[in-house]
């Protein structure tokens, strides 16, 4: 995310807390989705990520720090300035191949099947966005990483704003597009990753709710996470700490069809709360609204 990277296990003791194993990691997730989870991907994940946020930092990202060691947002998360992710992985990538070996504002529309291993991929195809070109790439490797598909709802927002939304308008779906199409197995495709958002905000809120500890209420003040009667019937997952995010969401669906919305993020009280602990107020503002306010 823009604020967080949100998996480090801090196996290597460079987190002001929280070391954790990637078999703890795949309890969680396992738990959070619910028991649908790959968990040998998932352990896959936990046990790469460490090593990868360390190289992201050797590259020049921003992690915020305390006594020199990761300040966390929560139990897995820590804290970053994410607005040159991009930047950064591009200079990178530059110092590794060359300049003259990256191909910009080319949309790659299908991959090429090896003629003797049609189970192969052996490259791609696709046309300049800019020019009137049309690429052919031979590789020996091919790695999909065009994200997810965005825009498949339309936003509250208007005018503007539509266009101003949380993931990449540019993330289009195209890479499962090109996996099916491939031949790919495709797996975890049910998990609709479609996070619960508040009254006149789209932006990331994992800052607000994990560092900040703000609280979210119906429109009669209600923490309506606290009702537990609602997820009654899904133990034990009902019982899990922290209660899993398919639940969470279920919960505000749930006023809001019984007449008791609009949700709101109480940011106000999250604030008012941290003044009285003594926190630089100006400080916190600002890091709390930099990039939620970009969006929405």
């Amino acid at each position: 995310g823009l604020s967080a990277i949100n998996t480090y296990m801090g196996m290597s003791g460079k987190v002001i807390f929280g070391q954790h194993t990637p078999e703890e990691f795949v309890k969680y997730v396992t738990t959070d989705m619910m028991g649908i989870a790959r968990e040998d991907l998932v352990y896959d994940v936990a046990r790469h990520v460490d090593g990868t946020v360390h190289q992201f930092e050797q590259w020049g990202l921003p992690i915020w720090k305390e006594d020199g060691k990761y300040v966390r947002e929560g139990p897995w998360q820590v804290m970053i300035h994410g607005e040159s992710y991009k930047p950064i992985i591009a200079e990178a990538t530059k110092m590794a191949i060359g300049e003259e070996n990256i191909y910009e504002r080319v949309f790659i529309s299908h991959l090429l099947m090896d003629k003797n291993d049609p189970k192969r991929v052996a490259g791609a195809v696709g046309f300049s966005v800019r020019k009137n070109e049309f690429y052919v790439f031979k590789a020996k490797a091919v790695i999909i990483a065009t994200g997810g598909a965005t825009l498949l709802f339309r936003p509250r927002s208007t005018g503007e704003g539509m266009g101003r939304i949380w993931y990449a308008i540019f993330n289009t779906g195209s890479g499962y597009a090109m996996a099916i199409q491939a031949g790919a197995e495709l797996t975890q495709m049910e998990h609709r990753f479609i996070p619960l958002r508040f009254k006149d905000g789209y932006g990331p809120v994992g800052a607000w709710f994990l560092l900040f500890k703000s609280t979210a209420t119906n429109c009669y003040d209600e923490e309506y996470v606290k009702k537990t009667e609602t997820l009654a019937e899904y133990e034990p997952y009902a019982s899990a700490t922290p209660t899993p995010t398919p639940l969470r969401n279920h919960q505000a669906l749930e006023e809001l069809v019984n007449g008791r919305g609009p949700i709101y993020m109480r940011t106000d009280i999250a604030i008012a709360k941290l003044q009285e602990e003594g926190k630089d107020l100006k400080k916190l503002i600002n890091e709390a609204w930099e990039d939620f306010l970009d969006m929405c």
